[in-house]
C-alpha cells in the first residue's frame, strides 16, 4: 500500500480489520473518508490513517499515565480492554472505535485496576493469562469496586477450570483466541445491553 495511493475496499477491509458492512454503514454515515470512482469506492491511506488517528482512544497516547482520567465527552459506552498483547489491544482498539464505544486500554492487570480505581467504565474486556495480576484478579478486584460491571473475557488458554471461574464470577461473554471481530462487537453489544 503506498502512502499516496488510494485504497480498494478489500484492503480497507484488511487494513481495519472489520467487515464489510461496518466499513458500508460508517461511508452512509459519513464517519470514514471514502471517495466513489464509478460502482467502487476508495479510500486513501493517509485520510483514513488521519481518520483512525481522531478515533483513537485517550488511553493509547498515554497508557502509563497516573492521572485521572477525564469523563467522555459524549455518553458513548466506555470500554476498558486488558491484554498484554499489544496487536490484540490495538486491533481491539480500533474495532470498538469505529463501533462507537470509548476505548482505555490497559497493558496488564495492574495498569487496569490503577485505571478502574479512577474512571467509570461501562464494560471491561480482559484476557486472563498476563504476567503480573491475571484477568481472573483483575476481575475479582473489578466487581469490588464496581459491582455491576459486565465483563468479557478474551483468552487464548481456555480450560475448564476457568470457564467455571468465569461463570461463577458472572462474566457476560467468554471467547477464545484467535476471535472473529464480530464476535467480539456482538458479545460487547450483549454485555451492554443494546
Amino acid at each position: 500500500m503506498q502512502d499516496e495511493g488510494f485504497l480498494t475496499t478489500e484492503e480497507v477491509l484488511e487494513y481495519l480489520q472489520v467487515n464489510l458492512r461496518t466499513v458500508y454503514r460508517l461511508i452512509k454515515a459519513g464517519r470514514i473518508p471514502a471517495v466513489r470512482v464509478g460502482r467502487q469506492w476508495r479510500f486513501r491511506k493517509r485520510d483514513i490513517d488521519a481518520w483512525l488517528e481522531t478515533q483513537r482512544p485517550r488511553s493509547a497516547r498515554a497508557v502509563g499515565s497516573a492521572t485521572r482520567l477525564p469523563a467522555p465527552a459524549t455518553s458513548r459506552p466506555r470500554i476498558l480492554v486488558v491484554d498484554d498483547e499489544a496487536s490484540i489491544r490495538d486491533l481491539l482498539s480500533k474495532t470498538l472505535a469505529l463501533a462507537d464505544y470509548d476505548v482505555d486500554l490497559a497493558p496488564d492487570g495492574r495498569t487496569a485496576l490503577d485505571r478502574l480505581r479512577i474512571a467509570p467504565y461501562d464494560l471491561l474486556i480482559t484476557d486472563l493469562k498476563m504476567p503480573g495480576v491475571d484477568g481472573l484478579t483483575v476481575i475479582r478486584e473489578g466487581r469490588r469496586l464496581r459491582p455491576d460491571i459486565p465483563v468479557v473475557i478474551i483468552t487464548g488458554y481456555s480450560s475448564e477450570a476457568s470457564a467455571i471461574e468465569a461463570v461463577n464470577l458472572g462474566v457476560s461473554g467468554y471467547l477464545t483466541k484467535p476471535f472473529r471481530v464480530p464476535r467480539v462487537l456482538a458479545a460487547a453489544a450483549k454485555a451492554l445491553g443494546e
